[in-house]
């Protein structure tokens, strides 16, 4: 078993920026692929941001790619997603996700709300 618990979202203006952390236990956090989703208002969850277990290999949605940058600190168990030139459609309930897999992940964390105001 994996917990997972997200922290720093909020309310920031368009062109703003924010950093999630997500800290995880019940395993050893370098054995566990990390990542991010979102999902926003009447849309299902889709894929933001993944990291390898090293943290070497990173992959991006093209809606993040050159905004957003996912990161690891293996000494903290803890997984970053900070986002800059962030824009309305940001907007989103963000969720940690440990065990990445087709489709989805094997944990999931409870989702910090990120709001981007126009």
């Amino acid at each position: 078993q994996v917990q997972l618990v997200e922290s720093g979202g909020g309310l920031v203006q368009a062109g703003g920026s924010l950093r999630l952390s997500c800290v995880a236990s019940g395993r050893p956090f370098s054995t566990i692929g990390m990542g991010w989703f979102r999902q926003a208002p009447g849309k299902e969850r889709e894929f933001v941001a993944s990291i390898s277990r090293s943290g070497y290999s990173t992959n991006y949605a093209d809606s993040a790619k050159g905004r957003f940058t996912i990161s690891r600190d293996n000494a903290k168990n803890t997984v970053y997603l900070q986002m800059n030139s962030l824009k309305p459609e940001d907007t989103a309930v963000y969720y940690c996700a440990a065990d990445l897999k087709l489709g989805g992940a094997g944990y999931w964390g409870r989702g910090t709300q990120v709001t981007v105001s126009s």
